[in-house]
């Protein structure tokens, strides 16, 4: 599939790749739903969204719905007889047993009912309050368990644990099921309702009961929350000077520490690198795209992102310097490894520059626009999917690996890691493509 090239903006990944329409760039997968706000399904009544004269304050909320209720050019809808929305309000209002309700509680309400009746994890109505704490955590300050969640198979799923912090620490892995967030049944909570009781202030707990893969009988896990910090790049030289390389996340400074590691990657002049993409849930999408021209240069297209129209965009990166051009590489990846580092395998496989090693990934490959509002209220919505510069669509199928090897049995020592050893083995047989 032909994708026709574009530069990328500044834009960031946290599971969906994400565009900023008319405020700021693009992203893609999961946030840390565990320490941040993520995209939840709402369920309630479809709603014709308004657009707010300029400035309009939370305040006149209640008068601008009474002005639309009364005003004589509301649009007509196709099969809808929008009277009966009024009637459900007025019924609402006058009739629930807990008292009166105020109107900007019905109104964002509708909101999030509008959006969540598309029935897609990845698009959300945030009202103001929601949308200025999601705000606040795609600045990089929170606190939490450090994990990302996200909904697969119909239940909440642990996607990465981030190395380091405190859901890692207590054991979970990529692929935990989760059963129940202290008292409450997880089966029975939207995915921002789970966020909402696993998120919290460092040194509280909260306790989870997972269902791990191939096992019958759950486990409980008490995690103390904690501030949540990433380091997301490291390298080591392993023997036989052999580069082991770990990204751990696309965040604001991963670039410039990527780029100073390479440099010093090369300069130890290693036969092989391996780049460690394990329980990585992505990040920023202009870092994806620049690791990857660290392989294949400028010129080549990175990720393809596909809009309702079928039209395919092609991204290229800026970066000029193929640092790591004619050096074998093995890619590990597994269950953990989603959207901005899928979109890295991707390529790397796709131009055949790596041999990816471990199993398949999480499959985040939808791309969502985010639309900040007039009163602080935002909207995440789904608007394209993307792909590899072959044109594959990952999305619920993953990124499968070249050579597929299982990670240690549960109870193995702690220093087994098949996964790495097999990377280290096909580096050092010679075989592997440049």
């Amino acid at each position: 599939m032909a994708l026709s090239p574009t530069t990328p903006k500044r834009s960031l990944i946290p599971p969906g790749l994400m565009k900023f329409s008319r405020w700021t760039g693009l992203w893609l997968a999961a946030f840390l739903a565990t320490v941040g706000i993520s995209a939840g399904m709402f369920i309630g009544l479809s709603f014709v969204a308004l657009e707010l004269p300029e400035g309009t304050s939370r305040a006149a909320r209640p008068l601008l719905i009474s002005r639309v209720r009364d005003a004589d050019n509301t649009r007509e809808l196709e099969g809808v007889d929008f009277n009966e929305f009024w009637e459900v309000w007025d019924y609402v209002k006058d009739n629930y047993v807990a008292g009166d309700v105020s109107d900007e509680r019905l109104f964002y309400g509708a909101l999030q009912g509008m959006v969540g009746s598309l029935g897609d994890p990845y698009s959300v109505f945030l009202e103001p309050t929601t949308s200025a704490q999601f705000q606040q955590d795609l600045s990089g300050s929170f606190e939490g368990i450090g994990a990302e969640i996200g909904i697969r198979n119909d239940r909440l799923t642990i996607i990465a644990p981030l190395p380091g912090n405190p859901a890692e620490r207590a054991g979970l892995k990529a692929g935990d099921v989760v059963l129940q967030i202290n008292d409450y049944n997880a089966l029975e909570l939207a995915l921002d309702e789970a966020v909402g009781h696993i998120r919290g202030p460092k040194g509280t707990k909260v306790t989870l009961k997972i269902l791990r893969n191939g096992e019958k009988e759950p486990r409980t896990f008490t995690i103390t929350r904690d501030t949540i910090s990433i380091v997301s790049v490291s390298w080591q030289m392993l023997d036989d000077d052999i580069a082991h390389l770990q990204l751990k996340y696309f965040n604001e400074d991963t670039l410039g520490r990527f780029r100073q590691t390479a440099n010093q990657i090369v300069a130890a002049k290693p036969r092989g690198i391996i780049l460690d993409l394990r329980n990585n849930p992505g990040g920023f999408l202009t870092t994806a795209i620049e690791v990857v021209s660290f392989w294949t240069g400028p010129n080549r297209v990175v990720v393809g992102e596909q809009q309702r129209n079928a039209e395919t965009v092609g991204h290229k990166p800026e970066n000029q310097q193929a640092l790591f051009e004619g050096i074998p590489t093995v890619v590990l990846i597994n269950r953990g490894s989603a959207s901005g580092s899928e979109i890295v395998a991707g390529a790397l496989q796709d131009y055949e520059v790596a041999t990816l090693v471990g199993e398949t990934s999480f499959g985040k490959g939808s791309v969502q626009d985010l639309r900040q509002l007039e009163d602080g209220a935002s909207v995440k919505l789904t608007i394209a999917k993307w792909l590899t510069p072959k044109g594959r669509q990952i999305h619920g199928t993953g990124i499968a690996p070249d050579v597929e090897v299982k990670p240690a049995e549960n109870g193995s020592a702690e220093q087994l890691d098949p996964q790495l050893d097999k990377a280290v083995e096909l580096l050092r047989s010679g075989t592997l493509r440049p």
